[in-house]
Order: structure tokens, then sequence, then C-alpha cells
């Protein structure tokens, strides 16, 4: 049986352990996800089965973290998804798989940042005499 005292401490250093593997999983996402950006190809269904296969195979990831902690980033298969060409769109559901939401946050904000540099091109510049 847990030791109360010790128990707490066991839980804190359970969560620890999994936001550290949450946050290296949306690194590995992310890194995995540019390659796409960068070369302008849109997140499709397809797509995105493919990043989360690549994220959740990549050996530096399942390196760092033990079986258990890797299997809470599976997607349960009672979850199916399309695996079609179309584009994805989730709507409003905040419920998405971690591999799902780091692969789509990714592309949000690259999309972002597209945007924001459009409107800075687009921005009229005040032209000096002397030079900018």
């Amino acid at each position: 049986m847990n030791d109360p005292k010790t128990a707490p401490t066991d839980r804190a250093l359970t969560a620890l352990r999994y936001q550290t593997a949450a946050r290296d999983l949306e690194h590995v996402v992310h890194n995995i996800a540019a390659r796409y950006i960068v070369q302008q190809v849109p997140l499709t269904w397809r797509l995105l089965h493919a990043i989360e296969a690549e994220a959740l195979a990549d050996l530096g990831f399942a390196s760092r973290h033990d079986a258990l902690m890797l299997g809470l980033f599976q997607r349960p298969s009672d979850l199916p998804y399309p695996e079609t060409d179309e584009t994805v769109d989730f709507g409003m559901s905040t419920a998405l798989p971690a591999v799902f939401a780091f692969a789509v946050s990714a592309y949000e904000q690259a999309a972002r940042g597209a945007a924001q540099q459009a409107s800075q091109d687009a921005a009229p510049r005040r032209v000096q005499a002397w030079g900018d």
C-alpha cells in the first residue's frame, strides 16, 4: 500500500514526467510538421496520420521515456479519423489526440506567422528623402 506521506510526491513526480514527455513530443511533432510547412504542404488527414506515426516512432523520443509513458500518447483505437487527402478540419473541437493537437498547433502557428508577415509587407512604409 502507498504511504500517504510519499504518495503526493509520487504523483508530483509522475505529473512532471508526463509534462516533460508531452513537451518532448510537442517538439518532435513541430520539427516533423516544419518540414511540410516550409514546403507549403497542406495538412491533410493522410499527412496528419503520417506525422503521428513518425512522431510516435521517433527513436529519440522513445529512448527518453518509458513504455508506460509512451502508451499515454497513443491514440485509442476506438478514435478513428479519416485517412483521406482532404484538408484537416476539427471545427471547434478541443478534444484531440496529443500528436494531432501538436501538429494542428504547428500549422496554425505557421499560418499566423505568414499572415503577420503578409500584413507587415503590405503596410505602407514611410519613405524618407535621406533613405531608410
